[in-house]
């Protein structure tokens, strides 16, 4: 079995997200065609008997199916073992039944056509994500699956300030989202008289609180690599989410 790996970012999605939403007042989650980003990794050429390939569908199916009735959130697994698949579905927290449904209707079916070969793949959409791989990794940490995204503006004045302002509200909001049901978390505090920051971390609710607090972390850690004093930014794993905007994006 060769290996390789296979990522791809869209970030115009994001740009044009930003441009289109300054203009709101309240974020309208409209699932999206298009992913913003997935992950594809382990190469195989299955064998024409093989069953992982029908295994993976079955399962994504599956977690489609069960998410939006579960409060957006559901894992599992199918199949046997060296055709056993595991996987996971996440919905924004402020996602509708009907919006979570479709946006994992369109992620199964492209993460399906993107990582058609690969025995691992993760897919992320404005409000929702879809991952499987080989390995059991329900209820640990996802340090590999990594997406990075930023605005093309950069604040201007006071940028001291803001990282402060930006890792303080993110840092609350993570322990927040760690002592919830949810794991989700936002608010939106006043950076100056005409600015105000708006946040919002979740997990996936495989973790523990301890382990969602962790990832969360870690990833508001990660935020200089992407988005140094950027008016907005998200680093994106297969366990947890962060972002923070000057403009309203959720509900």
């Amino acid at each position: 079995m060769a290996n390789s790996k296979l990522f791809c970012l869209l970030p115009l999605l994001f740009i044009a997200a930003v441009v289109l939403t300054t203009q709101t007042a309240m974020a309208i989650i409209i699932p999206s065609v298009n992913p913003i980003g997935y992950n594809c990794s382990n190469f195989r050429n299955y064998t024409i008997n093989s069953k992982y390939p029908n295994n993976v569908d079955k399962l994504l199916g599956n977690l489609a199916s069960e998410s939006p009735i579960n409060d957006g959130f559901s894992s599992g697994s199918a199949g046997q073992y060296i055709d056993k698949v595991y996987g996971l579905a996440l919905c924004r927290g402020d996602a509708s039944n009907t919006s979570c449904k479709s946006c994992l209707d369109y992620a199964r079916t492209a993460i399906r056509q993107f990582c058609s070969n690969n025995q691992n793949g993760i897919i992320w959409y404005d409000s929702c994500l879809l991952k499987y791989s080989e390995y059991d990794f329900i209820g640990k940490i996802d340090n590999v699956n990594k997406l990075y995204l930023s605005s093309p503006s950069p604040v201007r004045n006071r940028r001291g300030a803001f990282l402060q302002k930006r890792d303080n509200l993110l840092k609350q909001l993570a322990v927040k989202a760690a002592g919830q049901k949810s794991f989700y978390a936002t608010e939106d505090v006043k950076f100056d008289e005409s600015v105000n920051m708006y946040g919002l971390v979740q997990c996936t609710r495989d973790l523990s609180g301890e382990d969602c607090r962790k990832c969360l972390n870690g990833a508001i850690a990660e935020l200089p690599k992407c988005c140094r004093a950027q008016r907005g930014g998200r680093v994106m794993g297969g366990s947890c989410i962060v972002r923070y905007e000057i403009y309203p994006f959720y509900n």
